[in-house]
């Protein structure tokens, strides 16, 4: 049986984990939390995500649950994301992280602290982004620089992070299968009179409203015609079923810095 924490218990994801992992035959869910303070700290869980009580109350501090766990399965901010993962480090366990909006350095910082424990890290568990991920790269390949290239995402007004971490995701992809370098053609929008398109310009645009799961969209478009590849999420059943597969395979992988495609793949 895989015994499985959820961090961030109170948050969109962190209910659907919740609500998810009960569900799986082959795990039991030992611990969740939330950050010091919340409204529902020393509340059950089970209750909080609408499946009733289960008998797991909702703690503040990781270490208080830790040692009960195979696996901690992490939808935070990246700030706590880390504070967490060093506790996780510290106790030998594995790690399954659906954060996203961490900086460069957070990146590094969470690479070096997977150097001790088996750690998969993906900004979309969905199975149907990350075949969407191999997509684009096909198409990118095939249709070259002879068409111009814009990725547009759409997410709930309560978004915190912009652009989402799969459309930097998909901008990487897209600009590692044309040979460029985003960091020098990547445009997060567009404002003002900025002149005619850069032939190998990759744009990227966020939009913000209602109760949107998660839209993305690449446009491919050229003269006379244009391809698009999308993929809309309707539930986040999507992303926390991704989120399981990952913990239940990342309890018997190497240590190190991990991805969802080696689960799917």
């Amino acid at each position: 049986m895989i015994k499985v924490i959820v961090d961030g218990a109170c948050g969109r994801m962190g209910k659907m984990l919740t609500s998810l992992v009960t569900r799986q035959p082959d795990m039991e869910l030992v611990g969740a939390t939330e950050y010091p303070s919340h409204p529902k700290i020393g509340v059950d869980v089970g209750e909080v995500a609408g499946i009733g009580s289960i008998g797991i109350k909702i703690v503040e501090d990781l270490t208080a649950v830790i040692n009960y766990g195979d696996v901690v399965i992490e939808f935070t901010s990246p700030e706590a994301t880390i504070s967490n993962f060093k506790k996780v480090v510290d106790a030998g366990k594995s790690m399954v992280i659906g954060t996203t909006g961490c900086t460069i350095d957070q990146l590094t910082e969470i690479r070096l602290l997977a150097e001790h424990v088996p750690c998969l890290m993906s900004p979309n568990m969905s199975v149907g982004v990350n075949v969407m991920l191999k997509a684009i790269e096909l198409v990118a390949k095939a249709l070259g620089d002879e068409y111009d290239v814009e990725v547009i995402e759409a997410h709930h007004n309560q978004k915190a992070d912009s652009p989402s971490g799969t459309a930097v995701r998909i901008a990487d992809v897209l600009a590692t299968a044309l040979d460029r370098d985003i960091n020098q053609v990547g445009v997060y929008g567009r404002e003002g009179i900025v002149g005619a398109r850069p032939e190998k310009e990759i744009g990227i645009h966020a939009i913000r409203g209602g109760d949107i799961i998660g839209d993305h969209t690449v446009l491919f478009a050229g003269i006379g015609e244009r391809v698009e590849v999308s993929h809309r999420a309707q539930s986040r059943e999507s992303f926390a079923s991704g989120a399981v597969r990952a913990a239940r395979w990342i309890i018997n992988a190497p240590k190190g810095l991990h991805d969802i495609s080696e689960v799917l793949f």
